[in-house]
Parts: structure tokens; C-alpha cells; sequence
């Protein structure tokens, strides 16, 4: 298999940053390029009695511009170690956008931050990165943040 193109979707945070860790080392090996992939969700417009009025474009506006000012410093920070960095930002589901995005685009590889979180907050909260690992048809590498307790191996 040859890697040329790795999809990094990212959330800013620590275990996307271990994950852009181990794709730099992988892009290196391999003379390949990233991308690095944030996706935000727009809010949904609810009225409460009594509550100021916030115009949902300006919340919308205001999310997309900072995704795009995250991408941008860490597509510059990135490409201080590595030449083929680019960066891109959607809106919308997470794992929908990443699956959309490396079909699109033909990506080789996604390589993805995992949370770890078990139990309760991630029946809660979900998992992007088991979404993609379920749904992808491309190659899954998930990484987990360095304060992530990696899953105990099963006994036999």
C-alpha cells in the first residue's frame, strides 16, 4: 500500500494534536502530504423568553472564521517540519464530513485523535473516531490523547 495523502481531522485538541504527531512521522517515512480537516457544527436556533436575541449567522460566522484561523496557525506550525501541509474547514457532521472529505479527495490514510472516554460520556457524547473506524472506506489509524487510558487488552 502506498501512502501519498493523509487526512488529519482535527478539534484543536490534545489528542488531535498526538494524532498530527504521528502522521508527521508517518507523512515523513512515507514522502507524504496532510491535511489537516476541522469540522464545526452550526448551532441550532432556539428562543428563549427573556434571553438576548444572537443572530444565528453571526454565531455561524463567528465559528467558521475561527475554525479558519485554527487551520491556518496549525497548517503554518506544521509546515515548519513538514513541506506538503494544507488545511481545510466544513461545517457539519464530523464523521460525515471526514468520510466525504477522504472519498472526495482520495486520501490514503486518515489518521484520528481518540478521547478514550468510556461508559456514560461516550454514550453521551459519541465517538467520531469509532464512527469512522464503522463507516470508512478508507484506512482508520486513531491515536489516543496522552492522557488517554488505552482499553484493557482482552484475556483469554
Amino acid at each position: 500500500m502506498s501512502i501519498r495523502k493523509i487526512l488529519v481531522p482535527t478539534d484543536f485538541g490534545p489528542a488531535s494534536e498526538a494524532a498530527l504527531s504521528h502522521a508527521i512521522d508517518l507523512a515523513t517515512a512515507f514522502g507524504a502530504g496532510i491535511t489537516l480537516l476541522h469540522v464545526y457544527e452550526s448551532p441550532v436556533s432556539f428562543a428563549y423568553p427573556g434571553a438576548p436575541f444572537v443572530p444565528i449567522d453571526d454565531i455561524s460566522n463567528s465559528l467558521r472564521e475561527n475554525a479558519e484561523r485554527g487551520v491556518r496557525s496549525l497548517v503554518a506550525r506544521t509546515g515548519e517540519r513538514l513541506a506538503r501541509v494544507d488545511g481545510l474547514v466544513r461545517q457539519g457532521s464530523a464523521w460525515r464530513n471526514i468520510n466525504d472529505v477522504a472519498q472526495e479527495l482520495g486520501f490514503d490514510l486518515i489518521v484520528i485523535g481518540t478521547h478514550g472516554r468510556r461508559g456514560v460520556p461516550r454514550a453521551l457524547i459519541g465517538s467520531v473516531a469509532e464512527k469512522l473506524v464503522r463507516t470508512s472506506h478508507v484506512p482508520v489509524l486513531t491515536v489516543h490523547a496522552p492522557e488517554a487510558v488505552p482499553p484493557a487488552s482482552a484475556s483469554a
